[in-house]
C-alpha cells in the first residue's frame, strides 16, 4: 500500500507541476500575443507618423527629411550650371524699334602695332544694356475757390473732377503700382512705404496705403470679380481646392475655383459643402474636380453633382498601404499600384492610339482597378479603402467617359500655391475689406497668368476706368472676330 501510495503521491505531484507549467505557458502565450499586437499597432503608428507628400495629402514642404539624390555615374562629377545634353537657353535681343540709342565703339589703329585696320566682315560684339531712371512724379494741384452768394447766403465751390474726387492724394498709375506691390509681389505695407519713399521719392502713411488698397484698388476690381462669380455655376468643368487663411489670427479658409479661362478665389470662415452650394449652387450641372475631402462628398451626396475625385490623392493612399506591417495590406497596395500604373500607361497613349481603341483600353484598365479595389483584405486599412471603392469608385473615373476632364486635381492645386506663399509672407488679413481685396487681386493674378496677360497692365486699366467712373474691363478674353 505504501508503494502504491507513493506512486499516487508522485503522480499527483507531477500533475500539479504540469498544471503549473501549462499555466506559465498560457501566461507567456498571452503576453506574446499582447506583445505582437502591440508591435503591430506600433508599426502602424510608425507608418502613419512617417507619412509624407508621397503617401498622403501633405504638401511637399512638410517633408522634413528628403532622400539623398542617387549617386552620379563614375567619372562624371556634377558641375555647377548647365548639364551635358540640356539645350542652351539664350535671351532674345530687343528689336531695333525698342532701342532708345545706338552707339558704336571703333578703333582708329591697331592697338598692338599702331597700323591701319579694316573691317572684318560683319563680325561684331553687340551688348544691349537695360537701365531705369528715377521715375518721374506728376504732381497736380487742383484748387476750387469758395464763392459766396448774397442772395442765398451760402458758400459754394466748383466740384472737383471725378478722378480727383475719387482718387484723392494718389492717382491711378500710382494706385495700380501699390496694388501690384501688395498683390503679386506679396509686399507688406511697411515694405511698400519704404519702396515708395526710397525709389519713387514720395512718402505715404501706412493708414493711407491701407485705404488705397482696401477701398480704391479693391473697388476697381469688384466688377471683374463679380462677373466671374456669376459665370462660375455655368461652367462645364471646375476644379476646386482649399487652403488655410488667417483672419486676425483666427483660422479661415481660402477656396480656389479653376475654370477653363479663369480662376476665382473665395475667403470663408467655413470649410464645408455650404461654401460649394453658395458659390456653385445646388443645381450645378458641370463636373467638379476635387480631392476626397468630406465637404466634396457631402456636396456629391446632397446635390447629386458629377465629381472627378483626384487619382493622385488615391495613389498616395495606395502607396501608404505598402508601408504597413500587415502582409495583406502590402499585397493589396501593390496590386492596386500595378493596376493604376497600367491605367496611366494607357492614358499616356491617347495621342498615339485611335479614339475607339484608346477608349476600349482605358475602360478595361479602369475595370481592373475597380475589381482590385473592391477585393480589399479584412484589415482595417484594407476595408477602409475597399469601402471607398464601393461608395465612390466610379467618381474616380469620370474622365474615362468625359473628354476634357483631367484624372487629377493638379490644376486647382497649382492655382492655390501662390496663395499659400502669400499667407506665409503676409500672415493673412485683419478684416472684411482685406479679405475682399485678396479675393479680387488673387483672381486677377491667377486669371491673367492663365491667359498669358500682364497683371500690371490689367490693374492699370481697371484702376484707370474706376477713377473715370467708367465700366471696368473684363477678365475674360475678347471673342475672336469672325
Amino acid at each position: 500500500m505504501s508503494r502504491i501510495g507513493g506512486m499516487e503521491t508522485n503522480s499527483s505531484t507531477a500533475c500539479a507541476r504540469c498544471q503549473r507549467l501549462q499555466a506559465q505557458v498560457d501566461a507567456l502565450q498571452t503576453r506574446l500575443e499582447a506583445a505582437l499586437a502591440e508591435a503591430t499597432t506600433l508599426r502602424e503608428l510608425l507608418a502613419v507618423a512617417r507619412k509624407d507628400s508621397s503617401t498622403s495629402s501633405k504638401p511637399p514642404s512638410s517633408d522634413i527629411v528628403k532622400p539623398k539624390p542617387p549617386p552620379l555615374p563614375e567619372g562624371r562629377p556634377r558641375t555647377i550650371g548647365g548639364q551635358p545634353g540640356h539645350p542652351k537657353h539664350e535671351r532674345q535681343p530687343f528689336p531695333p524699334e525698342q532701342v532708345t540709342s545706338f552707339q558704336e565703339h571703333t578703333l582708329e589703329a591697331c592697338p598692338c602695332c599702331g597700323g591701319p585696320l579694316r573691317r572684318n566682315g560683319n563680325f561684331a560684339k553687340v551688348v544691349q544694356q537695360v537701365d531705369v531712371e528715377q521715375p518721374p512724379l506728376v504732381i497736380e494741384q487742383h484748387t476750387s475757390p469758395e464763392y459766396w452768394c448774397p442772395h442765398c447766403a451760402k458758400p459754394f465751390q466748383a466740384p472737383m473732377p471725378l478722378h480727383i474726387d475719387k482718387g484723392g492724394l494718389v492717382g491711378p498709375g500710382l494706385t495700380a503700382l501699390i496694388a501690384f506691390l501688395k498683390g503679386p509681389c506679396h509686399a507688406s505695407f511697411s515694405t511698400i512705404r519704404t519702396f515708395l519713399r526710397d525709389v519713387v521719392r514720395v512718402t505715404i502713411a501706412r493708414s493711407e496705403l491701407s485705404k488705397i488698397i482696401n477701398h480704391k484698388a479693391s473697388n476697381a476690381l469688384a466688377a471683374p470679380y463679380e462677373e466671374l462669380l456669376l459665370l462660375l455655376p455655368n461652367e462645364e468643368i471646375v476644379n476646386t481646392d482649399e487652403t488655410g487663411h488667417k483672419c486676425n489670427g483666427k483660422p479661415w479658409w481660402t477656396w480656389c475655383f479653376r475654370a477653363e479661362l479663369y480662376t476665382l478665389y473665395r475667403i470663408d470662415p467655413h470649410r464645408s459643402a455650404d461654401v460649394l452650394m453658395d458659390v456653385l449652387g445646388k443645381e450645378f450641372k458641370g463636373i467638379l474636380g476635387c480631392d476626397y475631402f468630406s465637404a466634396y462628398r457631402r456636396y456629391l451626396r446632397e446635390c447629386g453633382v458629377i465629381v472627378q475625385f483626384c487619382l493622385a490623392h488615391l495613389i498616395r493612399d495606395v502607396k501608404f498601404l505598402t508601408t504597413l506591417p500587415d502582409e495583406r495590406d502590402r499585397r493589396y497596395g501593390e496590386d492596386l499600384r500595378a493596376a493604376l500604373k497600367e491605367l496611366f500607361d494607357v492614358f499616356h497613349q491617347r495621342e498615339r492610339l485611335a479614339a475607339e481603341a484608346f477608349q476600349t483600353l482605358l475602360q478595361a484598365a479602369r475595370d481592373r482597378v475597380l475589381r482590385v479595389g473592391l477585393s480589399g483584405p479584412t484589415t482595417q486599412h484594407g476595408q477602409n479603402l475597399a469601402k471607398r471603392f464601393r461608395d465612390h469608385g466610379a467618381a474616380y473615373f469620370t474622365f474615362v467617359t468625359t473628354p476634357g476632364v483631367e484624372p487629377t486635381n493638379n490644376l486647382a492645386e497649382q492655382a492655390i500655391r501662390f496663395v499659400v506663399i502669400d499667407r506665409h509672407i503676409t500672415q493673412g488679413t485683419r478684416g472684411a475689406d482685406g479679405q475682399r481685396f485678396c479675393e479680387r487681386i488673387w483672381t486677377v493674378i491667377a486669371t491673367c497668368v492663365q491667359q498669358g496677360k500682364s497683371v500690371f497692365s490689367f490693374l492699370c486699366a481697371a484702376v484707370g476706368q474706376w477713377f473715370k467712373g467708367e465700366p471696368a474691363p473684363s477678365l475674360l478674353p475678347k471673342p475672336a472676330k469672325s
